[in-house]
C-alpha cells in the first residue's frame, strides 16, 4: 500500500514553543512527530510514502532520507505553497500505479485500520473514502454529515457540539481530480470536498479511537504526553 504524506505547512501556530522547525518535525522525546506516524503506517502495511514538502524541506529530506526502516520514501517537493488539495494533484502526479492509495496529513495521528480502510475502499470503489472521527467538541474542526455511510455534507466549526470530524485521513482513486477544474493552489476540504460532496460522494470509514492534531500549542504539549505510549 501506498501513501502521499502532506508535510509542506509553516506550522505558524506553534511558532511560540518550536521554532525553525516544519510542524511534521516537532521533536516528542528526540523523535519527530512525522517519525511516529511512519513507524505506525509501516505496522500497518504501507511500503511507499511520498512526503510533499515545501517549508523548511531539507531538514525532512535529511532526515528520511529514501527508506525509513524499511518504507520506501520519495519527495514531492513544492516550490510555492500549494495548499492541502494542489499538494495531493501535484504529488499524485508521481504516482505510477492506478491502485487506491491513502492520503493523510503530517501532522495528525489517527490510530485506524488501515487495511480494514483499504478493504472498504477496495470493496464499494468510490473515488474516496475519509475516516471520520467521533469527538466530544467538534468548534475546532467543523462537522461532517454522514447519512447510509456516505459523506452528504460539512458544517464549519461552531460552539461546542459532539459529532464527526474529517480526521485527515483519505484512500483515493489516483485519478480523483479527473473530471474537476481545480487551479494550483487549492484546499482539498474547502474548495473540493465541500462544494463537491454531491457529486463525490464520498465514503465514511468511522474511527473512536486516538486522534491528535498537533497544530496548537495545547495539543503538541499532550503529544509529547501521550504519542509514545498510544504507538508501542
Amino acid at each position: 500500500m501506498q501513501a502521499i504524506i502532506l508535510a509542506g505547512g509553516f506550522g505558524t501556530r506553534l511558532r511560540s514553543v518550536i521554532a525553525d522547525v516544519p510542524k511534521p518535525m516537532a521533536p516528542i522525546h528526540q523523535k519527530p512527530f512525522l517519525a511516529y506516524l511512519l513507524d505506525y503506517l509501516k505496522s500497518q502495511g504501507i511500503t511507499d510514502v511520498v512526503l510533499s514538502v515545501h517549508y523548511l524541506r531539507d531538514q525532512i529530506q535529511d532526515y528520511f532520507g529514501d527508506n525509513y526502516r524499511g518504507v520506501s520514501v520519495s519527495y514531492a517537493i513544492e516550490e510555492n505553497a500549494l495548499g492541502t488539495g494542489g499538494a495531493i494533484a501535484y504529488a499524485l502526479k508521481s504516482i505510477a500505479s492506478s491502485e487506491p492509495l491513502f492520503v493523510l496529513n503530517g501532522d495528525t495521528f489517527l490510530k485506524l485500520n488501515y487495511q480494514a480502510m483499504y478493504a472498504q475502499h477496495q470493496k464499494n470503489s468510490p473515488l474516496i473514502t475519509m475516516a471520520l472521527r467521533k469527538i466530544a467538541d467538534c468548534s475546532r474542526y467543523g462537522t461532517v454529515e454522514v447519512k447510509d455511510n456516505c459523506v452528504v455534507g460539512f458544517k464549519d466549526q461552531g460552539g461546542v457540539h459532539a459529532g464527526l470530524i474529517n480526521a485527515g485521513v483519505y484512500c483515493l482513486n489516483p485519478k480523483i481530480f479527473e473530471n474537476f477544474s481545480m487551479p494550483t493552489q487549492f484546499s482539498i476540504e474547502k474548495d473540493f470536498l465541500f462544494p463537491n460532496a454531491a457529486a463525490l460522494k464520498p465514503e465514511a470509514f468511522i474511527v473512536d479511537d486516538y486522534f491528535i492534531d498537533i497544530g496548537i500549542p495545547e495539543d503538541y504539549a499532550r503529544a509529547v504526553d501521550e504519542l509514545a505510549s498510544v504507538t508501542k
